[in-house]
């Protein structure tokens, strides 16, 4: 008796119909369609087409998008037969997710090609995983994998994560500063987050990437100043002395903040936890230093700024008002920055 025919066969359209018509050798024989059945239809002229290695498409001609996407994930996800399901189970470790530019594109990034554009579909898998890319499929191990975001019901690496993944495969300068810019000017991702992805990725030896962050930076930076005034005016808050330097008459250089309200004692820092210019004490000192010299400190987040500005104003609102019940601040000497 032959073990691969099915003992009560599904229609072969019933496969296909109202999903996306992807499927892997064994969902197929799951199905009912033994594998010399798969091996005929998929030859030369035939109605289907294998994509990837155990991987069909049950339609002739090119993929859509949507497809190469199903297609790489299946892929990924793909185990063979002869490996007990509990060896599985520990070598898989958590779901593999689009990343690099195909999760860009997903993400809505202009400066990223259509996903019908790219030859390489990359998946982020566990490092443990034994598999290689093949075809369109690109795989990019990981020893910690974020949590994916689903996007039109595809497991997608955030922003962060999918910029590090594609910067490591370009070396066009002027792409990889255009997707830098655009992560932080569309509101994607904060500069800091993007920063630390790439720093884990060992990328930051790259002058190419270099160059790109630190126009990152300065674009993040521009932005949130620009976000941090437009509370300001947006609230009604006084009008604050803007970027300004403090310093101590005859004495040393305090540190530097976005904002500082003189009459009240309260500085604004836009918090974009980058390190601190030379000179400058480390943050924590920085406002215990202020403190002490009866100015209050106030921290903003980009994130905040962007998202929540009115808590943002709030909590500026509020520590102005509390002035009134401080002894009044030290004079220091402000100065434009």
């Amino acid at each position: 008796m032959n073990h691969d025919t099915p003992l009560s066969p599904l229609p072969l359209h019933h496969l296909s119909d109202g999903r996306c018509p992807v499927l892997t050798t064994h969902q197929l024989r799951e199905h009912g369609v033994p594998p010399a059945e798969i091996t005929e239809r998929c030859r030369p002229g035939g109605p289907w087409q294998q994509l990837l290695p155990g991987v069909h498409l049950l339609h002739q001609g090119p993929p859509t998008s949507e497809e190469r996407l199903h297609a790489a994930l299946l892929y990924a996800r793909h185990r063979a037969p002869s490996v007990p399901t509990q060896a599985r189970v520990a070598e898989s470790g958590p779901e593999p997710m689009i990343t690099g530019l195909a999760a860009l594109a997903l993400h809505g990034f202009s400066a990223a090609p259509p996903l019908l554009a790219l030859d390489r579909i990359d998946v982020l898998v566990a490092r443990t995983r034994r598999l290689r890319p093949a075809g369109f499929a690109g795989i990019i191990r990981g020893a910690d994998l974020p949590d994916a975001q689903e996007i039109t019901g595809v497991p997608t690496a955030p922003v962060p994560r999918a910029l590090s993944d594609a910067v490591a495969m370009l070396t066009d300068p002027t792409v990889v500063r255009r997707l830098l810019t655009e992560a932080v000017r569309g509101g994607h991702c904060e500069a800091a987050s993007v920063v630390r992805e790439l720093s884990r990725a060992r990328l930051l030896t790259r002058p190419h990437v270099v160059d790109a962050v630190d126009a990152l930076l300065a674009e993040g930076r521009a932005l949130a100043e620009q976000q941090l005034y437009d509370m300001v005016r947006g609230f009604g808050l006084p009008d604050p002395l803007w970027n300004v330097d403090l310093r101590l008459p005859g004495g040393p250089y305090l540190g530097a903040v976005d904002a500082y309200w003189s009459d009240y004692g309260v500085a604004v820092e836009i918090d974009t936890r980058t390190p601190r210019p030379t000179g400058e004490p480390p943050r924590d000192a920085y406002r215990e230093q202020l403190e002490r010299l009866g100015i209050t400190l106030v921290r903003c987040r980009p994130r905040t700024l962007r998202e929540a500005p009115e808590q943002q104003a709030t909590v500026v609102r509020t520590a102005l008002m509390a002035a009134t019940d401080r002894e009044p601040p030290a004079y220091v000497v402000v100065l434009p920055h």
